[in-house]
């Protein structure tokens, strides 16, 4: 199955997620994921209580688990995350800056 995106009509993706690091907490405050062959890949902005924002790269399994491993990400699923930055104008910005 090719890599495909999960064009923003998932209700779950849309509400804020709250997250727990040893370091803070706070919500994923935006999110591009994507469907790819094995695995969910997503970009996330993470916005803690204390107003730090940090990028995390990450996946799902395909049970819509969060997984801790790394994330490896092939040609077909970096277009459509490309893609899916495009509503995410906050942790796009941020990527550009990394890149740019």
């Amino acid at each position: 199955m090719p890599a495909r995106s999960r064009g923003g009509s998932d209700e779950a993706a849309k509400k804020p997620r709250r997250f727990s690091l040893h370091w803070g907490e706070g919500i994923v405050a935006e999110e591009a994921r994507v469907q790819g062959e094995h695995h969910d890949p997503a970009l996330q902005l993470l916005r803690f209580d204390d107003g730090a924002v940090q990028v995390r790269f990450c996946y799902y399994d395909k049970r819509g688990r969060f997984q801790r491993s790394p994330l490896i990400l092939g040609d077909d699923e970096i277009a459509l995350l490309r893609e899916e930055l495009a509503g995410q104008p906050e942790l796009l910005g941020i990527l550009r800056r990394l890149v740019g």
